[in-house]
């Protein structure tokens, strides 16, 4: 059974950065695409950014430019480096991955505070 284990999520000051972590586990197989998605409170789930097995990648208008997605395909593993964080970035950021199906992750808070 395939689960996703985020980390990395907190709280941090307007221009800070942080670097969350998502670990795949009960794969064989390198997934199609990761990524991250986030949703604030009273807001949908949107998408951050995602990168591919070969490593294209995708980002929102919102984040190019702040924002970094990485992957290990031998951990299984996405990375998403934030930086010159703004308030409006806080939100719960969940890990997805993609393999004939969709998984999520459970979360990570991440508080960016003014």
């Amino acid at each position: 059974q395939v689960q996703l284990v985020e980390s990395g999520g907190g709280l941090v000051q307007v221009g800070g950065s942080l670097r969350l972590s998502c670990a795949a586990s009960g794969s064989a197989f390198t997934f199609d695409s990761m990524g991250w998605y986030r949703q604030a409170p009273g807001k949908q789930r949107e998408l951050v950014a995602t990168i591919t097995s070969d490593d294209t990648t995708n980002y929102a208008d919102s984040v190019k430019g702040r924002f970094t997605i990485s992957r290990d395909n031998a951990k299984n593993t996405v990375y998403l480096q934030m930086s010159s964080l703004k308030p409006e970035d806080t939100a719960v950021y969940y890990c997805n991955a993609l393999l004939a199906r969709e998984y999520w992750g459970q979360g990570t808070q991440v508080t960016v505070s003014s």
